[in-house]
């Protein structure tokens, strides 16, 4: 047996160190941002953003995550895991993963290629330039003055990164091709290009995150197009980042694959009812003040704010983390306030009635009669509240329920503007069409409603349950109600339809009031 050695490392006296950091402060702030992508995203914030950084807890979190799956990645090392991360918007999410980490990735290895995707290519371009903008910066060139964009190659839809390397003093530098960054939407290009880490950012629209074609495109594209885009299938990784939006969204499609090998961190922002369940990993809760992830970007009243604008489902989704409807109904209904008489018209803001067509006469003694032809006329208060006026219900055929359009408009008065909805085809059309002639003279617009029926009732289902709706007491209250309460189970949905219609148009931003611009019917 050899004896045990003891190795001696000597190491320069802290004065000689701190004069050295001094002289040489970009060497220092160098040495700080190799060993940390956080300090790396303080510093360079001013290049990103005028707005002041603001700090939270999970910024540093999230950064030390990317950090050791890119080191893993530098050393070629197998992946351990690829990660998907759900978070509110408003968090810097973008800033972190799709701008500032591809740039300081170079920074420590300059040949690591990237691919960024994002619902649309504008919207990945638009990190992209940011992400070019940093390199170009005074800043960066202080400090990493070795690294710039190629020139033959700088566009911000897929650009290059150059190192130059002094071989022999007095000479031009060498010259060495580095990595990549190719910018695009999932609809875009794509085949030929390989990437050492391929990051997906919000690839759903928000306002598409109901449609089921939108839906299936992205998870094809995570399914088919993604996994063909590794330079090593072995060690590149995949990074995705997104609120959730609605189920079977690219988040739930990957979860559902159980892979060993998916590691997801789900950041709701706020911890009430369900939503603390959500946490992952769960240790993370502790990190919650007040219950809130980021209580300055997320305070209680700006969450008041967006329950207000979301609605109940949007709100679950991209704050909450959990785009599941409730397991009852959508509304309140004794959050309904009755009223005697209507308040005089002083105090209103606009009136309108919508139209939800249905076609078919009543089918007597039928378990599954048709739809309901249905007019809801609502006022919208200037002390922000609203009042269901009244309501028109019934199955009519087409002649009989054009009359009765007409013989309503008359008695509402010109005040009140009409809206009717035209079905897609070319029947909804044609229908549409009579009613436009059959309004000769009156406010009127067609509309062509989009998206799924709970989510465009979500918005009218918050002011409801916030106790904001009044109902002029008739005697439609009694069916308006049941079908409010059954809402979205019950066999019926057309009241709950035209009142949710008749509240986005009184609360549009084209609406200025009861004689607002339309076209005359």
């Amino acid at each position: 047996m050899f004896p045990e050695t003891k190795i001696v490392r000597k190491y320069p006296p802290k004065k000689q160190v701190l004069q050295f950091a001094i002289a040489h402060p970009q060497l220092l702030v160098r040495e700080l941002n190799n060993r940390s992508f956080y300090h790396f995203l303080k510093y360079f914030w001013p290049d990103y953003s005028m707005e002041p950084f603001r700090d939270n807890w999970h910024i540093k979190y999230l950064c030390d995550e990317l950090q050791e799956i890119a080191e893993r990645v530098g050393r070629h090392d197998p992946k351990a895991y690829d990660l998907i991360v759900n978070i509110p918007p408003g968090t810097t999410k973008t800033a972190i993963c799709s701008i500032m980490f591809p740039v300081w990735c170079w920074t420590r290895w300059y040949w690591m290629k990237f691919i960024c995707w994002s619902y649309s290519a504008d919207l990945s371009w638009e990190s992209a330039e940011y992400s070019r903008e940093i390199v170009r910066s005074e800043r960066f060139r202080v400090i990493y003055p070795e690294l710039e964009i190629k020139q033959d190659k700088d566009a911000k839809g897929n650009f290059r990164i150059i190192k130059k390397v002094q071989v022999h003093p007095g000479r031009l530098p060498r010259i060495l091709n580095g990595g990549t960054r190719l910018s695009t939407g999932i609809d875009g290009k794509g085949t030929g290009f390989h990437g050492h880490i391929l990051i997906w950012d919000d690839i759903i629209n928000p306002h598409e995150a109901v449609s089921i074609t939108a839906l299936q495109t992205a998870n094809d594209f995570l399914d088919q197009t993604m996994p063909t885009r590794k330079v090593d299938k072995e060690v590149s990784v995949v990074i995705g980042i997104m609120q959730r939006l609605a189920v079977n969204d690219p988040t739930e499609h990957q979860r559902k694959k159980h892979k060993q090998n998916l590691k997801c961190i789900v950041l709701p922002g706020l911890l009430d009812g369900r939503y603390g369940n959500l946490v992952e990993p769960a240790e993370l809760k502790k990190y919650y003040v007040d219950g809130l992830l980021d209580p300055v970007r997320l305070s209680r009243t700006i969450l008041d704010d967006l329950m207000a604008d979301l609605g109940q489902y949007g709100f679950a989704g991209q704050v909450g983390q959990s785009p599941t409807p409730p397991a009852g109904g959508m509304f309140k209904v004794d959050h309904f306030i009755k009223i005697q008489a209507l308040p005089s018209s002083i105090n209103w803001e606009s009136v309108a009635r919508y139209w939800d067509k249905a076609g078919t006469k009543e089918i007597l003694n039928s378990k599954n009669g048709p739809c309901y032809t249905v007019g809801t006329k609502m006022i919208k208060l200037k002390n922000g509240k609203w009042i269901v006026a009244d309501v028109k219900r019934g199955r009519w055929d087409a002649e009989e329920r054009e009359d009765i359009i007409r013989e309503t408009a008359e008695a509402d008065g010109i005040e009140c503007a009409i809206y009717y909805e035209q079905e897609p085809g070319s029947g909804g059309k044609e229908s549409a069409e009579a009613t436009t002639k059959n309004l000769a003279g009156f406010v009127g617009e067609r509309d062509l409603p989009h998206g799924d029926k709970i989510y465009r009732a979500d918005p009218y289902s918050v002011q409801v349950n916030n106790g904001n709706v009044l109902l002029l007491e008739a005697s439609w209250n009694e069916d308006f109600i049941t079908e409010h309460r059954d809402f979205p189970f019950g066999k019926y949905k057309d009241q709950v339809d035209s009142a949710g219609a008749c509240f986005a148009k009184l609360t549009s931003k084209r609406m200025a009031g009861p004689l607002h611009k339309m076209e005359r019917a």
